[in-house]
């Protein structure tokens, strides 16, 4: 089944308000599978959880107050508590990295100087019939295409500007909760009209709160932008115009990082040997569609199930098996701005059909 596309418009609180209330169970759902994590990572029940978003509440205020306005709209459409949105929008910072999400992404400079921006997505399989494609339209700012969860204002996607960005988490301390949480700071990216801009922002409202890595693009510069709230680290294009990031930090060393996801630095290597022998079969320019990278690159399964594709392990608790819910490659070429999403594990034979962003309003 196709997840909800919903085309947000208006005012800061109209955007929230339209989400809360047409999310309202999947927010509600959200809510209960990540009670039940918190309980299995760090013994905290849902009520702990939104004790210590109160420690993120003044800052969302003071350093993003459209965004918060956001955040008390979806509270008030869903018929929640506006500390349950902050909780959900806080989650990676409140986690204090015992949440294992994997995650995938590769950003590829075609000939002609675009950018095309493309990753799997993995997480709780729990949470799949709670994710929406939304688009939002605020006025002065770029129009918003994302793949999110329900209640949560910034994820993966692209705008009309021509920005798009990637996820990947990463586990390491500190975490500073007067900073900007990841998803927040995800919003911020994609509300930014350039890569340049993007970073500006973020080191103008005084970083992000814990440390994660966003890999963003434009029609003219892509980054990898490994954050944390000690001190960030910026990634470029290496010679053949590529970018691949997993779950751990390459540069950054300000942070203090255990070894967490045995597979991320096998991943790492494995989708650069990918890139590389399409570009030594020719692949260039046009050539790199969605469906080769899908196919030659985001089905592949080597050291399963901590692949590029990822499967769950059922060696792990229930509640925190990851394995891909999604993969979206976005080209980001001004005359041919767009991306293509499948929901479920490409190259399974159960994911579903390629669905489009923008897609066509009902």
């Amino acid at each position: 089944m196709d997840p909800i596309k919903l085309t947000l418009r208006g005012s800061p609180r109209a955007i929230g308000i339209e989400h809360g209330r047409s999310l309202r169970n999947q927010i509600r759902d959200q809510i209960s599978i990540y009670e039940s994590m918190f309980q299995t990572t760090s013994k905290l029940s849902w009520p702990d959880v939104r004790e210590v978003s109160k420690d993120f509440q003044p800052f969302l205020k003071k350093l993003v107050p459209h965004i918060y306005e956001e955040m008390e709209g979806i509270a008030e459409g869903a018929e929640l508590d506006i500390l349950d949105i902050v909780a959900l929008n806080c989650r990676s910072e409140i986690a204090l990295g015992k949440f294992s999400d994997g995650c995938t992404a590769l950003c590829w400079r075609k000939s002609n100087n675009a950018r095309v921006l493309s990753q799997n997505w993995d997480w709780t399989a729990r949470v799949s019939k709670n994710l929406a494609m939304i688009s939002i339209e605020q006025t002065g700012k770029p129009t918003i295409y994302m793949v999110t969860e329900a209640g949560i204002v910034g994820k993966i996607g692209f705008n009309s500007a021509g920005v798009g960005t990637c996820l990947n988490a990463i586990r390491a301390k500190p975490m500073i909760s007067s900073k900007v949480p990841i998803h927040v700071a995800l919003r911020l990216c994609l509300e930014s009209t350039s890569v340049d801009n993007a970073v500006k922002t973020l080191e103008y409202l005084g970083g992000v709160a814990s440390a994660q890595h966003i890999l963003i693009s434009d029609g003219t510069t892509a980054l990898g932008l490994e954050l944390s709230p000690v001190g960030n680290k910026y990634i470029a294009e290496d010679k053949d115009g590529i970018i691949g990031h997993t779950n751990h930090f390459i540069e950054n060393r300000y942070v203090e990082e255990p070894p967490w996801l045995s597979g991320s630095p096998i991943r790492l290597k494995r989708v650069g040997e990918l890139a590389r022998e399409l570009i030594a079969d020719g692949v260039s320019g046009d050539a790199i569609t969605p469906s080769i990278l899908r196919d030659r690159i985001f089905s592949d399964t080597f050291n399963s199930p901590q692949a590029i594709c990822c499967s769950e392990d059922p060696s792990r608790d229930i509640s925190t098996r990851s394995s891909t819910l999604f993969n979206v490659v976005m080209n980001l070429e001004p005359e041919n701005l767009g991306a293509e999403v499948i929901f479920g594990r490409p190259g399974s034979g159960l994911e579903g059909s390629v669905l489009r962003m923008p897609w066509i309003a009902s």
